[in-house]
């Protein structure tokens, strides 16, 4: 159960970018999660950790490979890119493959309020989040109801975003927008 758990959290941990996004270079920093009533940011924390110091005993060549598949950052925020099309489109990203989209939302100064119900990849993700934006950065809180094979889980998520440039550094863009 409790790697069931954690896998869960992992596949959400990007979920849910605001809008009033800049193209290029974003951080992401899960800085709380709350799976069906537990708080399991320090697992999430635990997990990551445990993903680096593994990622890190890998010979330098398998290491930039994990590296640049899993798009993590050497402080364990997730390092994502936006295009300049996404930012365009100035919406919020429920999920990083672009197959969720919100069925609503709404926007008052700097502040982003959004909706989705979606069924992808045999999993269903309903709820509502709020994006906040200033200098540079965006925080995002989120409440969220996946239903998959896995049974049906409640989620709370909390992150932060820090833009590091418009250069990419390689990581590529979600195509599917």
């Amino acid at each position: 159960m409790k790697k069931l758990i954690v896998a869960i959290l992992i596949s959400c941990t990007s979920n849910a970018y605001a809008s009033d996004l800049k193209a290029g270079l974003w951080e992401v920093d899960q800085t709380r999660q709350i799976l069906d009533g537990r708080d399991m940011t320090s697992q999430m924390s635990q997990a990551q950790a445990m993903m680096q110091q593994q990622i890190s005993s890998l010979p330098p060549a398998q290491r930039a490979r994990m590296q640049a598949m899993m798009s993590q950052s050497p402080g364990g925020g997730t390092k994502i890119c936006i295009s300049p099309a996404i930012a365009e489109k100035d919406t919020p990203i429920v999920d990083p493959e672009g197959r969720c989209k919100p069925t609503k939302f709404s926007r008052n100064g700097n502040k982003t309020s959004f909706e989705f119900n979606c069924t992808t990849n045999g999993r269903t993700m309903a709820g509502h989040g709020v994006s906040i934006a200033g200098n540079d950065g965006i925080t995002t809180s989120l409440d969220m109801t996946e239903t998959g094979s896995g049974g049906t889980h409640k989620m709370h998520s909390e992150s932060r975003m820090k833009y590091l440039g418009p250069d990419c550094q390689g990581i590529a863009p979600p195509t599917s927008r």
